[in-house]
């Protein structure tokens, strides 16, 4: 099926949301937010994309992507992860600067293009931001993730990924100094703030709520 750069754009967008965040169905207001658009202009594209039989939704109710559409979407996933590793491993990019050249390399059509872009990255397991790359089945499996906000006090523990893939927030966490597979431990945990005091590279640092809720970790060691 030929589809457009933006109903693409949808499908993905719409597995983000009811797929990878919280397992949960989104409404249009929801999916009108995350995209950036009207409801109206949103409205107007899941009506094309329902004839189609790539979503599935009653007017006012929750939105699911069809099997077919969630085929097309994991396919867009897989390729745009494939794309962010190849530009951070082999082209010098940073893991803040591989979304948006991704987001216009994941619409080339070339299934030997991926099968041979996979093949020379040595056929890995996740992106630049620890998410995990769908095969090219689209099959994948991603084990629940514990955020460093929910690590106690005295847990040592490991960057695995990030749950804000931004700019901004990429960009803020190399400032500080720390990147997928470095190393925390956990000082202090705040009840007035909810904020933290935490060690790594040999320095402390006091972060915020916010912060810890988009890293996530695996323990090491806990007190």
């Amino acid at each position: 099926m030929k589809l457009t750069k933006n109903e693409e754009d949808y499908l993905k967008a719409l597995f983000n949301l009811t797929v990878e965040r919280d397992g949960d169905k989104a409404g249009t207001n929801q999916l009108a937010e995350h995209l950036g658009f009207s409801p109206a202009s949103v409205n107007g594209m899941l009506k094309k994309l329902k004839t189609k039989g790539l979503v599935s939704y009653k007017k006012y109710g929750k939105l699911e992507l069809t099997e077919e559409g969630n085929s097309i979407a994991l396919q867009l996933i897989r390729k745009h992860r494939l794309w962010e590793t190849f530009l951070y491993k082999s082209m010098n990019f940073g893991w803040d600067e591989v979304h948006d050249v991704a987001e216009q390399l994941e619409h080339i059509e070339s299934d030997k293009l991926i099968a041979e872009l996979d093949r020379f990255l040595g056929f890995p397991g996740t992106d630049p931001h620890g998410a995990i790359i769908p095969n090219k089945k689209g099959e994948y499996t991603d084990k629940p993730k514990q955020t460093l906000n929910e690590m106690s006090a005295d847990s040592i523990c490991r960057i695995v990924a990030v749950k804000d893939s931004s700019v901004e927030f990429l960009k803020y966490v190399t400032k500080i100094g720390l990147e997928l597979s470095s190393k925390i431990r956990i000082i202090e945990k705040r009840e007035f703030d909810e904020s933290s005091l935490i060690e790594f590279n040999d320095r402390q640092l006091s972060v915020s709520k916010k912060f810890c809720e988009n890293i996530f970790v695996e323990q090491l060691v806990s007190k």
